[in-house]
């Protein structure tokens, strides 16, 4: 008889039994963030026959265009969470302030902050598309989390990971222990365990960035890129590009495959464009628990000190070698 696969529930619950003094609540939140990951694949599935393509004509707090999918994804995450009495924090990139859950702060345990749906200029386009998830822990009980509370460190996650939209929906996380994926199976509505203790190679072969703005990069970066095209068989150059403007899509690619994902600071923009909290920091979290790297390009993503809630940060990120070779260059090194 041929075993059935673990599913997304029974794996949490066989989890949680390894901890005795385990509640319960943090295994019904990844569950929840499973059931969003299934609501939000239902309409991405029907994009092209209902009215939810498109621009809602507003921006969001980072200065950008609100595609409708982005509202109806935010949507989602605040309410399967704003009911659940484990959560009393929400803080999302396409909001300016996070949802405070005054009636959970006694027990409500945990801080979910979240990119409901990243790569979102592919919306359009049917090609991929994710979300991003971060959890820390609400330290007291007795009273409100504050702005100040959910800018933490990457380091104080207690568990992180993504959904990914594509020929099939995946949900992949960690809460610190290696890194788990699970595959949506559409004729159950089941997720079901489909890698396990995922490893990133040492080194790829593959490189991921928008090449369109290499004209803003800092001389190092542009020649760490070059040095990718360069044939040169010892060490395995030159490198295949793969961009999706999808960094879901783009990182799981490297998370199975190896290489390196950039988005640098650019003249302009300094600080990057991604957002640390929302997306550097759990995206670390994930490719450093499968053995790789994440850095700014000079120190390490999840030891960056949050100042803001929207903060912007540079992201190198994927194989650990890929990764010191990026910074040896970036830092005038190489």
């Amino acid at each position: 008889m041929r075993e059935f696969p673990l599913t997304l529930s029974r794996f949490i619950i066989q989890a949680q039994s390894e901890h005795p003094g385990a509640s319960g609540e943090f295994s019904s939140l990844l569950t929840q963030i499973g059931l969003v990951g299934k609501l939000i694949a239902q309409d991405l599935r029907r994009a092209g026959l209902i009215n939810i393509l498109g621009t809602t004509g507003d921006t969001n707090v980072q200065g950008e265009i609100v595609k409708k999918l982005d509202a109806i994804a935010n949507d989602d995450f605040v309410k399967v969470f704003q009911h659940s009495d484990y959560v009393c924090a929400l803080a999302s990139e396409e909001m300016e302030k996070p949802i405070l859950l005054p009636d959970n702060w006694s027990q409500g345990k945990y801080m979910l902050l979240f990119d409901p749906l990243d790569g979102s200029s592919n919306t359009d386009n049917n090609m991929p598309l994710g979300a991003i998830f971060s959890v820390l822990k609400h330290s007291q009980s007795d009273c409100s989390p504050t702005d100040g509370e959910l800018m933490r460190r990457g380091t104080e996650q207690v568990a992180a990971g993504y959904l990914l939209y594509g020929s099939s929906t995946m949900l992949v996380y960690t809460v610190g222990q290696g890194v788990y994926g699970f595959t949506l199976e559409p004729g159950i509505g089941e997720y079901l365990l489909s890698h396990e203790q995922i490893r990133i190679p040492d080194k790829g072969k593959v490189y991921s960035v928008n090449e369109g703005n290499y004209h803003k990069w800092s001389p190092g970066t542009k020649k760490y890129v070059d040095s990718l095209k360069v044939a040169d068989k010892p060490s395995g150059r030159p490198y295949s590009s793969r961009y999706t403007g999808c960094l879901v899509a783009d990182v799981h690619r490297l998370l199975l495959g190896g290489g390196i994902y950039l988005y640098p600071g650019e003249a302009d923009k300094p600080d990057g464009k991604l957002r640390l909290l929302y997306e550097a920091n759990p995206m670390a979290f994930v490719v450093e628990q499968a053995g790789g790297k994440a850095s700014t390009g000079t120190s390490r993503i999840m030891d960056v000190e949050p100042k803001k809630l929207h903060q912007r940060v540079p992201l190198i990120i994927g194989s650990r070698l890929d990764v010191e070779q990026a910074e040896a260059y970036i830092q005038g090194r190489a």
